[in-house]
């Protein structure tokens, strides 16, 4: 599913993913092919753990006084690229990085680089996954719960053929194994 992550890092990864899917009900061949489609198309294959900054102009708009910073939290000037997409999921803007730091009790907000590490990746987009109810769409199995679970996690329908081919990919290992998959290593 990601031919191109080196041997040790699929190794670190899939330690962590076996500690935290679980705990956050990411356990069942649906749940797991829809998120490791997701996670796919934002972390590159799990090689990019931080958004790449240019800045593109549509992260210019990351910056106050944007109406997109002012969605995203961002208030103050270099927000945009102190709190831009981290995590395999990419988790993006002030406002989300202190959710996420209330509901994992770690100060993102200080230490926003965290995130790119593998613990923080992974748990921060289980995490995120579980409060977006993202494991019930995901129960539907269609196009159009997927397509839903895309919008919430991008905000549009960006990479969306990627992220489709994916899922794809990823239903013909998890659903295809007839088995209760608990792990993924």
């Amino acid at each position: 599913m990601f031919p191109r992550i080196k041997l040790a890092n699929r190794q670190i990864y899939a330690v962590q993913f076996n500690k935290w899917l679980p705990i956050y009900a990411i356990n069942t061949p649906e749940r797991l092919a829809a998120f490791f489609a997701q996670i796919g198309h934002e972390s590159g294959g799990l090689q990019y753990t931080a958004e790449l900054w240019g800045p593109t102009p549509q992260q210019l708009k990351y910056e106050p006084p944007s109406e997109l910073a002012s969605r995203l939290g961002n208030t103050l000037p270099g927000d945009g690229k102190l709190f831009r997409g981290r995590g395999l999921i990419q988790i993006t803007g002030r406002h989300n990085y202190a959710e996420l730091s209330r509901a994992l009790e770690f100060n993102f907000i200080e230490q926003p680089r965290q995130l790119v590490t593998c613990q923080w990746a992974v748990r921060s987009a289980c995490w995120w996954w579980q409060d977006r109810k993202l494991n019930e769409l995901a129960d539907l199995n269609n196009l159009e719960s997927f397509r839903k679970i895309t919008r919430i996690i991008n905000g549009g329908y960006n990479g969306l053929e990627d992220r489709v081919e994916r899922w794809q990919v990823a239903k013909k290992i998890f659903l295809a194994s007839g088995k209760d998959n608990k792990t993924v290593a």
